[in-house]
């Protein structure tokens, strides 16, 4: 199939099981059926958003520059939304991100000031060591 064909969500909702499974992300269609068994999260990950709008999922676990290459790979067309459709949850998929982007500065600035510590801890059973040695 070409990547430029339009789907409608009703389309893609057909597509939900092992054998056969759509999702959308970020208003594009893939067809990740031949991905199912591979997927490092398990099929039960995609069976749970197959069928549907899964940009939130995927966003929310931050996917590898890899397995964005990987979903290229297995693009099919584009999602033509009409009125009544769901709507894409934008708004929580950014803060989501920024969340997720602080936690990450917490976490290295945590590391470091732990490594430091050390390094100090170190640097005292040293000199004690030292200063024993003298007496």
């Amino acid at each position: 199939m070409s990547a430029d064909k339009d789907f409608t969500y009703a389309q893609v909702a057909e597509h939900s099981t092992k054998k056969d499974l759509y999702l959308v992300i970020h208003d594009k269609v893939y067809n990740t059926t031949a991905f199912v068994d591979e997927h490092p999260g398990g099929e039960e990950v995609l069976l749970d958003v197959g069928g549907q709008d899964a940009t939130e999922a995927f966003e929310d676990v931050g996917h590898s520059d890899e397995a964005r290459e990987i979903l290229e790979g297995l693009l099919i067309g584009n999602l033509k939304r009409k009125e009544g459709d769901p709507k894409p949850k934008l708004s929580t998929t950014t803060s989501a991100t920024t969340s997720t982007n602080n936690a990450t500065g917490l976490g290295i600035g945590l590391y470091a000031i732990i490594l430091i510590g050390a390094g100090l801890a170190f640097g005292a059973y040293k000199y004690l060591q030292t200063q024993e040695g003298k007496a």
